[in-house]
């Protein structure tokens, strides 16, 4: 199997309890024999799915098709991801009844909002790493200062004041990592999607705040395709699209997505997404010619192997120099920027992570 031939195989699987034509086809190919089950375990796991491959499979009755050591390594690595997220649900409620107490609302993003609002048929579908939250700019370091006071520590000593979350802290009691949010975009997107235009229309479950489905779909496209720029790299995630995906059946009836500001990122990220697992029922998007070219050519650059691997890696290379020229810059006239270079430049175990020690 190539490349984008596993991509697409996994990319079917993660449908098929939903989708019965992608259903027939992952049971023909798992019946060939002809899956090269290395290849699928490695993307699967390097795009944060593996769990969500073996749920959709298993709910399918597809496992006995499967070697049996791959079934029995993919329930182990499956438990010990929903051991994880009930502890991450666990602690994100403590911090709900905690900043609420203190009159201060957050907002759940991305992994850890799906987890509490139950998008997942099996709270062990989803890798989460931190857990996000959006917050009120003005009650930010509020809250920052809150969970500092309940035994929550930085990991970074500085981040600079443009910078859409402040500085990522921990606890040496709970699993997951802190991210409190006053942005959800780079400061030169934020304009258009941030706490102003996404706070009169939230859900509210058992006392916990998210988006409104319709934003949670824009900010699943936004997080990749603008803040870890794959508009630029041409990337595919699978496990935005899986939420996506699942995130555009929760819709209860059908829905047009679209922005006027950011448009081009998100419809070329749905149209994307759509071909490479399948549309959501209740998801309606206007497709166009640049959309229609962009998942051309991220679809093309698939096959072309080191080719566009190399061309990704100078991209992020471009991307990274620049950014960090802007922020040695800045670093000339704001006192966030120099304080945050600063930091960097004389902490130890920051030139050991660069280098990979």
């Amino acid at each position: 199997m190539t490349y984008k031939e596993t991509l697409l195989f996994v990319g079917k699987c993660l449908t098929i309890t939903h989708e019965k034509h992608n259903r027939e086809l992952v049971e023909q190919l798992l019946k060939t024999g002809n899956i090269d089950w290395d290849d699928v375990v490695k993307l699967s796991t390097s795009h944060y799915v593996f769990p969500a491959l073996y749920c959709n499979l298993k709910r399918a009755d597809f496992l006995h098709l499967l070697p049996t050591d791959l079934v029995a390594y993919m329930k182990h690595i499956t438990n010990l991801n929903r051991e994880r997220n009930q502890q991450i649900i666990q602690q994100a409620k403590e911090i709900n009844e905690l900043l609420l107490s203190k009159n201060i609302t957050p907002i759940f993003l991305k992994g850890t909002g799906n987890l509490l609002e139950g998008l997942y048929e099996d709270i062990a579908e989803r890798m989460v790493g931190d857990i996000d939250f959006l917050i009120d700019e003005k009650k930010c370091m509020s809250a920052f200062n809150i969970l500092q006071k309940n035994g929550y520590r930085d990991k970074v000593s500085e981040l600079f004041n443009d910078h859409r979350h402040l500085p990522r802290i921990t606890h040496p009691k709970k699993i997951a990592a802190i991210e409190v949010h006053k942005e959800m975009l780079r400061k030169e997107k934020s304009a258009f999607f941030n706490y102003n235009t996404v706070k009169n229309s939230l859900i509210r479950t058992n006392n916990i705040s998210f988006l409104s489905f319709k934003n949670q779909i824009k900010l699943t496209v936004f997080s990749k395709f603008i803040n870890d720029f794959n508009y630029q790299l041409k990337t595919i995630n699978l496990r935005a699209a899986y939420d996506i995906f699942l995130l555009g059946n929760k819709l209860e009836s059908k829905t047009n997505i679209g922005d006027i500001n950011l448009n081009k990122e998100l419809i070329s990220g749905l149209e994307l997404y759509s071909s490479i697992i399948s549309i959501p029922k209740n998801i309606e998007f206007t497709s166009n010619k640049e959309s229609q070219l962009f998942t051309k050519k991220t679809l093309i650059s698939l096959d072309n192997g080191f080719k566009t691997r190399l061309n990704t890696l100078i991209i992020q290379q471009v991307i990274s120099v620049k950014q960090r020229f802007t922020i040695l810059m800045k670093a000339f006239s704001s006192r966030s920027y120099y304080t945050f270079v600063i930091s960097k430049i004389t902490d130890y175990n920051w030139y050991k992570r660069k280098l990979g020690f």
